[in-house]
């Protein structure tokens, strides 16, 4: 793609959330989100690899941690205008969920590409779709086409708000899982490996934080190579939720700094976790929940050593999870 294209939103990086906004968080989701527990995944031989399935939270994401921060600390003047963003699903159904919450309208646009399961998740809510190309919807948040929107608009990516509510989790495992050695996370703009890397590194320097992605879309392992932000070619992928073609060079600094390595997973490889999940462990999981456990299963014990994997989403196509589980 064009170097000449924009990789981000005007102004500095993007700082790491500090631990007293992250604990004033917690308390101000308490009654919103659900605390979710850590479950060991099943037939796992070394009995190392823990999940956090924020499936169980009220819309099926780990979102509603950050767009519920965001929108809880929200004046009301601001509120009343209506809630807005730019997704590829996820997020929109955590606006959607959080305008419902407070009694405001809701917007959103979200790539064409949009599966019918989660459009009619978003669509529940009340939200206004506008969808467009991947391309086109990147462009509309860097170009700031959203500055004319009447809504109050969510940065999905850089909101430190955001990404202080999705701190959150990170405070959940320490408390839960002391020796813990790694974390594994699903990245796609980078607002939840952020939050959690930023908390999970404060309270346990040790601990090694990897980020996955899928291997035909890996904007992250992209930007590391060259150093800094770059448009990838975006391919459709199942790890839709965790796909971006662009890491922004407003989070790029953060992410350099918190991420100790990008392991990218196969279509197969992802496909071959959501089966497992579904069957073994009973959770019914998008391929960019999926992911994580998918990288895990291929790292070497000696390295991952006691780890987590945030399954973050279970906004998955039932006609493409029945696919998965027949050929499993």
């Amino acid at each position: 793609m064009s170097d000449l294209r924009p990789t981000g939103w005007p102004g500095a990086p993007v700082q790491p959330p500090e631990m007293g906004q992250v604990r004033e968080a917690a308390n101000r989701l308490e009654g919103t989100i659900v605390r979710t527990p850590l479950m060991k995944l099943k037939g796992d031989d070394s009995g190392q690899i823990h999940l956090k399935p924020e499936v169980l939270q009220p819309i099926g994401s780990f979102k509603v941690r950050g767009v519920g921060n965001w929108a809880l600390s929200l004046s009301s003047q601001e509120a009343r205008r209506g809630l807005s963003t730019t997704s590829a699903g996820n997020t929109a159904q955590a606006v959607g969920y959080m305008a419902t919450q407070i009694g405001v309208s809701s917007r959103s646009l979200v790539p064409d590409s949009l599966h019918d399961a989660k459009r009619q998740a978003i669509e529940a809510y009340g939200t206004e779709l506008v969808e467009v190309s991947m391309t086109d919807l990147m462009l509309y948040m860097f170009e700031e086409g959203w500055r004319s929107e009447p809504y109050c608009y969510l940065n999905p990516w850089g909101e430190p708000l955001m990404i202080a509510g999705h701190g959150t989790i990170g405070l959940e495992i320490i408390d839960d899982l002391a020796d813990i050695e790694s974390v594994f996370v699903p990245v796609g703009g980078g607002a939840l490996i952020a939050g959690v890397a930023a908390v999970v590194k404060t309270l346990k320097p040790s601990v090694r934080v990897f980020g996955v992605q899928a291997e035909v879309n890996s904007a992250l392992r992209a930007a590391f190579e060259a150093g800094g932000p770059v448009w990838i070619e975006w391919h459709k992928t199942v790890v839709e939720g965790a796909s971006t073609p662009v890491i922004t060079h407003n989070m790029y600094p953060m992410l350099r700094e918190l991420v100790d390595e990008v392991i990218v997973v196969s279509e197969d490889e992802v496909k071959s976790a959501m089966a497992r999940l579904a069957m073994a462990d009973k959770l019914v999981v998008e391929g960019a929940g999926a992911a994580p456990v998918a990288a895990a299963l291929k790292t070497a014990e000696a390295k991952r050593g006691t780890t987590v994997c945030i399954v973050s989403g279970g906004s998955v196509d039932p006609t493409l999870l029945a696919e998965v589980i027949a050929k499993a």
